[in-house]
């Protein structure tokens, strides 16, 4: 018996459960270290930073004194209510549309979803220079097929910032579109074919199916597309630059403007006060997504 045990290998002592998860917590809390330096260094600091440079109630004073910064809110009201909701309600439409099994429809919906998978600098800046006045293929066209020269697009602020609009719809609506062509997929066929028994019109089958089962995703979006859309950057700035007479700047690209002058305390004022609007939005769509 003795030279059989001496031959049996060792069993190790199982090791406690206790110590497994006390060492995975170690593993998992450190490789969690690196992420947070990272949030600490580039979004807290900045943010912090930024919070700073705009502490003097002096800086709001000068901003507010400065006639291209009440323009400035006004505008991007106007890019809200206006581009947003009218983004929002083609893609309703567009839904609709896209959701139908025909083989050309799909075949047409690679091609509407190429301007938001295409970056934003290279598809803004060729549109930019289709409507350049002198040589742009916009004015070409026109002269061509009327004799008359066509109009200076970016020196009116009205047409531009209309067009920065259309620039930010345009780019932006495959996205929308998308997400409420999946709200639709996900009511129930069933629901079509009892209104189309009851002898329903199309109308009204949005109008009691379609709309009750996606309101709430409709919404959502919406107000989710109006904080992004605070934020947007490109479709104003390099469009039109904030041009004409700094006539067509939002939130978003007022502190370019501030920056480029060499006034950094009034580029963080101008993004300090753009809470009032961002809070609120983000407030409400929290509200609703706890429901």
């Amino acid at each position: 018996m003795s030279d059989i045990a001496a031959v049996l290998p060792a069993v190790p002592a199982p090791v406690p459960a206790r110590s497994r998860s006390t060492s995975y917590a170690f593993w998992g809390r450190l490789l969690v270290v690196p992420y947070i330096l990272i949030f600490l260094v580039f979004v807290l600091y900045p943010v912090g930073y930024g919070l700073w440079l705009a502490r003097h109630p002096q800086s709001y004073v000068k901003l507010f004194e400065d006639p291209i910064f009440f323009r400035t809110v006004i505008n991007t009201i106007v890019f809200l209510v206006v581009g947003i909701n009218v983004k929002m309600v083609v893609a309703m439409v567009l839904s609709g549309f896209f959701v139908q099994s025909r083989w050309w429809i799909k075949a047409l919906s690679l091609v509407f979803i190429l301007p938001w998978a295409l970056p934003s600098i290279p598809t803004i800046l060729s549109v930019r220079f289709m409507l350049n006045p002198e040589w742009g293929v916009i004015n070409s066209l026109i002269f061509r097929f009327t004799g008359l020269d066509g109009p200076n697009w970016l020196n009116d602020p009205t047409l531009a910032l209309s067009l920065s609009m259309l620039m930010h719809i345009w780019k932006s609506l495959p996205f929308w579109t998308l997400i409420l062509i999946a709200g639709r997929l996900a009511i129930p066929a069933e629901q079509y074919e009892a209104a189309s028994v009851d002898g329903a019109t199309s109308w009204q089958k949005f109008r009691y199916i379609t709309w009750p089962s996606m309101r709430t995703l409709y919404l959502t979006s919406t107000i989710l597309s109006m904080i992004w859309t605070l934020g947007d950057f490109n479709s104003v700035y390099l469009l039109t630059g904030g041009g004409p007479a700094d006539l067509t700047h939002v939130l978003a690209t007022l502190g370019i403007r501030y920056l480029r002058l060499d006034q950094v305390d009034l580029a963080m004022a101008s993004i300090v006060v753009a809470m009032p609007l961002v809070l609120p939005l983000v407030f409400f769509m929290m509200k609703r997504l706890s429901k």
